[in-house]
């Protein structure tokens, strides 16, 4: 909030989170209120992808970095038509952008879609607030301004596992993408909240991508027989998702498969994997993940709140786990081993653990040794983000290719070891 440029007509917003916090603050976006999930992202720039990020559906978004808007916006980013994300926090919005490329502020954006957001907000505090206690319950209001009574309606409100947001944001009907370039893949999406630049990596790297409901049944998908199957990225508790996860446990082992984010989550589940809520879950373009199989480490862009229990898939293959039999509760100790472990799941047969979180142990990947699947948690089109995961829409190719190393890429350059 500039001082300079608030002359006392911007009207007044109040941000309440479930354990009794209040921020005051200025309305930059729509009027109204707003009720959802309360989370941060430390991206610095982006916040274009950001807000038009379909897995943010049900989620208050606050940007720690202090000042949002300067570039302005402009139709070419946006990752889907609509915004759905719940309310946006920030510092200091910037309402007069200078950029070439803009065609409007990003104030203006969150208003024509009815995205009511608040600035002024000590940002700082409520990113320590959320690391401390926990993505939580929160509110946007500009017009219930009692602290006490927007806090109890906050406390009443539902929660984002309660509800299945990924009908939501999913495609009704089917599209058909064509290939850039020449074609050279037949590839079926289930677009449970897919981002644009998702199928852009798919289709520059010659796929024609056919995108199909998130509730597609798995004979359909087959009906259509793709060389390969993908599981987008999407909002919320996984659990929730029971038909996609469904058609994913139909489909591995009958077609390549490949999944990010959400769809890591569905695969995980597909090989008997439990799903844990993570404290306050992992969003910004800046989070350290290792490559086990290279011993690569990639900057990754990521939005989720949930992710797998590696050691609930099954027992550890020890001769295919350095000998190891006992699980890590953190696993960057097989980071620092240099080892991709293997457990044996019920399920699918043989899983490895191909991706660790550096910042705080958690799975990021897995490779089904007995069928042609893999899936990663974080989201490799760098919309926005860094573009050391890029490497992934070309494993998914040669995985296509019936390659035996498809993931052992160079990171930085897409060589193959």
């Amino acid at each position: 909030m500039n001082p300079l440029i608030d002359d006392g007509s911007t009207p007044r917003a109040l941000l309440a989170l479930e354990d009794g916090s209040v921020f005051e603050g200025l309305s930059c976006g729509a009027a109204g209120e707003t009720f959802g999930e309360v989370v941060f992202n430390t991206s610095m720039v982006g916040y274009q992808e950001i807000v038009s990020d379909p897995s943010y559906a049900g989620q208050i978004v606050t940007l720690t970095y202090p000042q949002v808007g300067n570039y302005g916006v402009c139709e070419e980013v946006m990752q889907s038509p609509e915004l759905y994300l719940r309310g946006l926090v920030v510092r200091d919005m910037c309402r007069t952008p200078n950029n070439w490329t803009s065609t409007g502020s990003l104030p203006e954006l969150l208003g024509n879609h009815g995205v009511v957001a608040i600035e002024g907000v000590d940002t700082r505090a409520l990113t320590l607030t959320i690391r401390d206690k926990g993505a939580m319950r929160a509110a946007i209001s500009t017009v219930d301004l009692d602290p006490e009574s927007l806090v109890a309606r906050v406390r009443a409100s539902e929660r984002i596992s309660e509800h299945n947001f990924v009908p939501d944001v999913s495609r009704k009907e089917i599209v058909t993408l064509p290939a850039q370039g020449e074609r050279r893949f037949r590839v079926v999406a289930f677009d449970c909240g897919v981002k644009q630049g998702i199928l852009d990596g798919l289709t520059s790297r010659g796929c024609e991508v056919t995108v199909v409901p998130w509730d597609t049944p798995a004979e359909k998908v087959l009906e259509m027989d793709p060389d390969g199957v993908f599981f987008s990225n999407g909002p919320g508790d996984p659990e929730q998702v029971g038909p996609t996860a469904a058609a994913a446990r139909a489909i591995i082992g009958k077609k390549p498969v490949f999944g990010i984010c959400l769809g890591n989550q569905l695969i995980s589940i597909a090989a008997g994997s439990e799903i844990e809520k993570l404290p306050y879950g992992h969003h910004g373009g800046n989070e350290p993940v290792m490559n086990l199989l290279t011993g690569k480490v990639e900057i990754t862009a990521q939005n989720h709140n949930y992710g797998l229990v590696f050691k609930t898939m099954g027992e550890l293959v020890p001769e295919l786990s350095g000998g190891v039999t006992e699980h890590f509760d953190d696993m960057r100790e097989w980071s620092r081993r240099g080892i991709a472990p293997v457990v044996m799941t019920k399920e699918l047969g043989r899983v490895r653990l191909t991706h660790v979180n550096l910042n705080d142990g958690t799975p990021e990947g897995i490779k089904i040794l007995d069928a042609p699947t893999f899936s990663v948690q974080y989201h490799p089109e760098a919309c926005p983000g860094p573009h050391d995961s890029a490497y992934l829409f070309e494993a998914f190719c040669r995985l296509m290719e019936g390659k035996e190393d498809y993931l052992a890429i160079d990171v930085r350059e897409g060589r193959r070891f």
